[in-house]
């Protein structure tokens, strides 16, 4: 069902002015930023086994909690403030996922360090250019790829937690390193999408 402006979207989404604003302004759109890429790489980390409006309804919290996701801060949390975000009502308190962003802050300055930006790198995955897919409903659309198999893998070979292919191909969709808004979807043709096969080379 389309939301009261009557717009054609993704069968994925819901009517909370939340998700909408999402995906009608956001998702699927090319992040080559490093700190947007840090921070969507964290929040699709944090949704593992949950849904993503949760996540969502919680990102301005992990922006204050998370030091505005700033990896060199993040990289330099002591016990003390893990224990506190573990008592932060406003994100997804999960010992795992909070140490994890730690983790993920040092191994990120260590390939951004490496490769220039983790925005070289993490496109490298891709050619550097976005996958555009053509499919024509939420069926059709995977949950991983060759690419986010190999993404995860050399991830986790850099001391990356929670960066399993799946949630790898989530951050893929969401910083539009692939096009997977369905071909009746307004925002398909508006980031790219032709609305025809083949676009994709695995197609």
């Amino acid at each position: 069902m389309n939301p009261p402006d009557n717009m054609p979207r993704c069968a994925w989404g819901t009517t909370d002015p939340i998700y909408l604003e999402y995906h009608d302004t956001e998702w699927g759109v090319p992040v080559h930023d490093d700190r947007k890429l840090f921070e969507m790489l964290l929040l699709e980390g944090a949704q593992a086994g949950l849904s993503w409006i949760t996540v969502l309804k919680r990102r301005r919290n992990y922006r204050i909690a998370f030091d505005d996701f700033d990896p060199v801060s993040m990289s330099q949390w002591d016990s003390a403030k893990i224990a506190r975000l573990l008592q932060d009502p406003g994100i997804i308190r999960n010992r795992l996922k909070v140490e994890a962003a730690k983790t993920n802050a040092g191994s990120f300055l260590q390939v951004a360090r490496e490769f220039g930006s983790f925005d070289k790198f993490i496109w490298s995955f891709i050619g550097g250019r976005t996958l555009q897919n053509n499919w024509k409903n939420i069926a059709e659309v995977p949950a991983t790829t060759p690419e986010s198999d190999a993404m995860s893998r050399e991830l986790k070979k850099r001391g990356f937690k929670f960066v399993g292919s799946t949630i790898c191909y989530a951050f893929m969709q969401a910083v539009g390193m692939v096009n997977d808004h369905t071909t009746d979807c307004f925002r398909h043709a508006a980031l790219g999408g032709t609305g025809q096969r083949g676009d994709h080379p695995l197609s």
